[in-house]
């Protein structure tokens, strides 16, 4: 079994930048890390510290996890990718994400129609962009440039980018969870960002996967993809107190992300075999019983995506993910966690 490339997650902020998070991405970097994330919701950005604390480093890849694409035009994100680019010496990974309506509705503003289609056109737009072959010109049903709608003034122009990008191919990685947008990935993508990842799920995820290679037409990308989930690791002599630590996420992301009927993280445990209990997490969550909702996840819930407990036990389990489609796993821990933790998943 081959080891696993190790990233590092900074995580969302809440009331301001998470507690260690610049010291983590230099020991990171230090320790020979392939990669370091940050993300955005409805907060913080999730350019402005990737650039920030990136700035600090030599080696590391520096991600999205993810930019959401309602927060800016492809050829706003194309811009931003350009620049991390040029300033990072070709370091930038560009993960993207169509997030979900509650958040592109509530907070953006803006409708949630048709995500897959969306994502394709705000793809094919940005590699236009970045390749800069020809001034970029797209008509499709989200997006449109030069603009030629009748409430326009009429006079857009086609134009390339002022900046020589630093590369022509800057890797755009899609946070997907639903098996059409797994597809879609693999297909117009360089990887693939899952949240929930579980290795009892792996001949679904291959089997998705590929289908979106097959699409894509081109030869050998399944050996180019690269697919680099969050894996939380909570070493302690007692598994289910560990579990405990883990439970509210769950809880959160299953019972309290999105509404009824539209909770994508909800439709990924459901498909773990997880339905019954999701369905009694959700009902509790979202009357505010959120403490009852985390009380109800079993251990073995817990243990389908996070590894828990001792040392020798997280040492046994990790085997059965080196033999999935993962190629990374993005931990989220202080500075000083980190070479324990690498050390447990590829000592």
């Amino acid at each position: 079994m081959a080891d696993l490339k190790l990233g590092l997650s900074t995580g969302y902020w809440s009331s301001g930048p998470p507690a260690g998070a610049a010291e983590a991405v230099l020991e990171a970097d230090r320790l020979g890390f392939d990669s370091v994330w940050t993300a955005e919701a409805y907060g913080s950005d999730a350019l402005t510290p990737l650039a920030w604390w990136g700035s600090q480093t030599q080696n590391i890849r520096l991600g999205t996890s993810i930019v959401q694409m309602s927060a800016r035009t492809p050829a706003a994100t194309a811009m931003s990718a350009m620049t991390i680019d040029h300033l990072s010496g070709g370091r930038f990974v560009l993960g993207l994400g169509a997030s979900g309506p509650q958040v592109v509705e509530g907070w953006y503003g803006q409708p949630y129609p048709r995500p897959l289609e969306r994502t394709r056109e705000y793809v094919q737009i940005i590699r236009d962009i970045v390749r800069r072959e020809a001034p970029v010109e797209f008509h499709g049903k989200h997006y449109d440039m030069p603009y030629a709608g009748d409430d326009g003034m009429g006079i857009g122009k086609a134009l390339k980018p002022t900046v020589h990008p630093f590369r022509q191919e800057i890797p755009i990685w899609l946070g997907a969870e639903g098996p059409k947008n797994v597809s879609l990935a693999a297909e117009v993508g360089d990887g693939w960002l899952p949240l929930f990842f579980s290795p009892k799920e792996d001949a679904w995820y291959r089997e998705r996967l590929q289908i979106g290679f097959d699409a894509s037409g081109e030869s050998g990308k399944a050996d180019r993809f690269e697919v680099a989930s969050m894996l939380t690791v909570i070493p302690g002599d007692d598994a289910e107190a560990c579990a405990d630590l883990m439970r509210p996420f769950i809880a959160l992301y299953a019972g309290g992300m999105g509404a009824k009927g539209a909770n994508f993280h909800f439709d990924v445990f459901d498909r773990m075999g997880w339905g019954g209990v999701a369905t009694e997490i959700q009902e509790l969550y979202l009357q505010g019983k959120k403490d009852e909702a985390a009380g109800l996840i079993p251990l073995e819930m817990v243990e389908d995506v996070a590894l828990v407990g001792p040392p020798a036990k997280i040492k046994d389990e990790m085997a059965k993910w080196k033999e999935t489609c993962l190629t990374t796993v993005l931990l989220s821990a202080r500075a000083d966690q980190l070479e324990m933790l690498a050390e447990l998943i590829n000592g």
